[in-house]
């Protein structure tokens, strides 16, 4: 089939080799020109045989909000706009009806495979009306594994992207789990050689991963991490999932830790652990931890 492809870095490069190695006509579009095949997101569209169908991957937020308005204006009836980014799925009802007053087709797309998804593969989690799905169902098949990996979420527009949000969320608490038991079999004298556990652990046990053997792999190049700065970035789903399970009343106790955890690795110096030594010390005389004055010792009294 023919697709254009908005949006060219890390994972729309990538993605754009795969759909070309597949037989696949691609016209890539990105505001670097160095990496666009056509000068403007005008001469793509241009480019494309009807109907057309368009692939965007660009940030979350105002960036695909512009680059649908923009398409809005270029496409017609019976073409497709495809959002394969992390947006929010509230974004895609409003996306779907903008478009639709055009009668230009609108789905969903989560995806997931970071920069191993040129060679492995994306999984793919969508949304949309069968019929559109159906204009774009070649380049799914291509972008998947080879194996599964690609799923109709339903027919209602962010059915895709509340799938790929849910699946972020989950991501965030596997990651915390083994973080923490790292962070346990690091501490401990009675333990020797992290990096062959883990390895060990990639084989036959119940816990094991592609997140493992990525843990694995960055812990045998580095045992004790120590080239990182212990703080983790959020990219907002983790974020997106928690409020809707306060939304739908859900229980998330370990996916809301594992946000909160990230928050925490921001803090040089906790706000709230100093307000929880205070009452200690308060109710129960425990000793404080205090920066030591100028030419003076922290805790003279502890």
């Amino acid at each position: 089939m023919h697709i254009g492809l908005v949006g060219l870095g890390k994972m729309g490069g990538n993605m754009r080799t795969r759909l070309r190695n597949g037989g696949h006509t691609v016209v890539g579009y990105d505001r670097n020109p160095d990496l666009a095949d056509v000068d403007s997101l005008a001469a793509m569209v241009e480019a494309l045989p009807a109907p057309k169908v368009v692939w965007v991957m660009v940030p979350a937020g105002e960036p695909t909000r512009s680059t649908i308005a923009d398409l809005k204006e270029l496409l017609g009836e019976g073409d497709l706009v495809v959002d394969g980014g992390n947006s929010k799925y509230t974004d895609d009802a409003i996306n779907a009806a903008s478009l639709a007053e055009k009668g230009i087709g609108f789905v969903d797309c989560g995806v997931s495979g970071g920069v191993w998804g040129l060679q492995n593969g994306y999984a793919l989690m969508y949304g949309g009306a069968a019929e559109d799905i159906a204009k774009v169902q070649p380049a799914f098949d291509t972008l998947k594994p080879e194996e599964g990996g690609a799923v109709h979420a339903g027919p209602t527009p962010g059915a895709g992207h509340f799938a790929k949000m849910v699946h972020n969320g989950i991501e965030y608490a596997m990651m915390q789990s083994y973080a923490e038991g790292w962070e346990l079999l690091e501490k401990v004298d009675i333990v020797e050689n992290v990096p062959a556990i883990f390895e060990s652990w990639r084989h036959g046990t119940v816990i094991r991963s592609w997140l493992l053997d990525l843990l694995t792999e960055a812990i045998e190049d580095d045992e004790h991490l120590d080239a990182l700065r212990g703080y983790a970035d959020d990219s907002g789903e983790g974020r997106w999932t928690v409020q809707a399970a306060i939304d739908n009343a859900v229980p998330m106790h370990v996916i809301a830790a594992s946000l909160f955890a990230r928050f925490t690795s921001r803090q040089d110096d906790s706000p709230a652990m100093k307000a929880i030594a205070a009452m200690r010390n308060q109710f129960g005389g425990h000793a404080v931890h205090t920066d030591p004055p100028p030419g003076g010792e922290a805790n003279p009294d502890a």
